[in-house]
């Protein structure tokens, strides 16, 4: 590694998730203005379907999600019921009834629900929206706490994907991050979920991990490639213990460095590709078969808030306190406080906490940002043709492009812009220069790699 990338690779730039990025949500969009965007959403295009559960079961301490330990029921069987409310409080502000393209169960931890609750809302989705005929319902779950019961669940209601937090096999790092969980444990959450007609199935996967090695990776990665998962992410572990409270309970010092994090990473991808997997983007493999390895080939592969994605629905509604949704006029994000965000439902109101209208500036910055995440290249020419806008509208860039160029980080010919081998470690800093946002955010983020 030279001493020029390991100088980019500790720069702290947003994931890009989405532009504007996060914190740059206001409390000056609101719920009147949201109903606003869905009233205007096109009723014959497909939406895809967010539904945020904040609760888990266990604690797991390297988690940056603002989630509430429940062990419980209770608060969790009323925060269902308030989620169905929600959900049909939803469907009365589109313009019509609408179809489903993209369903996805996300948190905390959705099985945290017993299975008769996730019914009940699934049952509730149901009565508001229609289904495409492809659609692709899923779920993350955690294998320490589904249950059998659940999983067969899972399989009657019609889910096609279910993803596993695997991190990282090695007992030794388990520990140090409070996640215990054997390969045998999710061999058989696997197992049941396939038995049940689960078809897809995702792992993720983090480096940089306290404890973590090379050797310790590798292993787990030999481990899950025995159970052939379809997909398979591996993130960099994001230490930010000034948001994230529960990460202070991580020893810093057994954090590896910026020389082990990249080592780290760039063993794991030559193993998930030398096992057969296709990389895709910055951190995802799927096996060539899989819908995620075509649509990166077919370069439709998209970036939202659960990162790479086959979605193309224009418009994501979010459901469940912190979730985010996003319409072609802006981005908004439910209340936080499960209390707040369930008074507003009771009242009626759609609990919109903050969000931001979209500009022509905005789609155009977001279009070339996502490309360059999804296809490590944009023809920034092409960009503002679709969008509109004038013609090299890019030559502002021009000497912060010349760096990264001279540093071998991209290769340009005209308006086209490609990231090169040596970069694509580091694409978000690349991305991070169209962000007119960035260089006046006082916003802290993590890492590059």
């Amino acid at each position: 590694m030279t001493n020029t990338l390991k100088t980019y690779m500790t720069r702290n730039v947003p994931r890009y998730t989405s532009y504007p990025t996060a914190p740059h949500f206001s409390d000056a969009i609101g719920s009147e203005e949201y109903a606003r965007w869905l009233s205007a959403l096109p009723p014959e295009k497909p939406v895809s379907l967010y539904l945020h559960v904040p609760y888990c079961r266990e604690l797991c301490w390297y988690c940056g999600c603002n989630m509430k330990l429940a062990k419980k029921d209770a608060p969790v069987a009323q925060y269902a019921q308030t989620l169905n409310r929600e959900i049909s409080l939803l469907a009365q502000h589109l313009p019509e009834r609408m179809k489903i393209s993209h369903l996805h169960w996300g948190g905390g931890t959705p099985t945290a629900l017993v299975p008769d609750d996730l019914e009940r809302a699934m049952d509730a989705v149901h009565a508001s929206f229609d289904f495409t005929a492809d659609a692709e319902l899923a779920i993350e779950s955690d294998p320490r706490t589904l249950t059998d019961e659940m999983i067969l669940r899972i399989g009657q209601l019609g889910f096609t994907r279910a993803s596993f937090g695997v991190q990282e096999f090695d007992p030794k790092v388990q520990k140090a991050i409070n996640r215990i969980q054997p390969p045998d444990m999710v061999r058989h959450s696997v197992d049941g979920l396939r038995a049940a007609g689960v078809s897809g199935i995702n792992f993720d996967l983090i480096y940089g991990l306290p404890h973590q090695t090379v050797d310790t990776l590798l292993e787990t990665i030999r481990l899950c490639v025995e159970m052939q998962p379809d997909r398979i992410a591996l993130f960099g572990y994001a230490h930010v213990p000034w948001m994230a409270k529960k990460q202070r309970l991580i020893d810093e010092a057994a954090l590896p460095d910026g020389d082990a994090r990249l080592q780290q990473s760039q063993a794991a991808a030559v193993a998930l590709v030398e096992a057969g997997y296709v990389a895709i983007g910055l951190d995802h493999f799927a096996l060539p078969s899989d819908p995620m390895a075509k649509a990166a080939k077919e370069g439709s592969l998209r970036r939202n808030f659960q990162g790479y994605t086959t979605d193309r629905a224009e418009t994501m509604l979010g459901v469940g306190s912190t979730s985010i949704g996003r319409t072609p006029s802006g981005y908004v994000q439910n209340l936080t406080e499960t209390g707040a965000w369930a008074r507003a439902i009771e009242a009626g109101v759609l609990p919109v906490a903050k969000g931001v209208g979209l500009s022509k500036d905005d789609n155009l910055r977001g279009h070339v940002i996502e490309r360059l995440m999804c296809n490590g290249e944009v023809d920034l020419d092409a960009a503002a043709l679709q969008a509109g806008a004038p013609g090299g509208w890019y030559h502002m860039h021009d000497a912060e492009l010349a760096i990264l160029e001279a540093d071998g980080l991209i290769t340009r010919q005209g308006g086209k812009i490609s990231v090169t081998d040596h970069g694509a470690p580091v694409v978000r800093v690349v991305a991070a220069v169209f962000d007119a946002y960035f260089a006046a955010q006082s916003a802290r983020h993590a890492v590059a790699v």
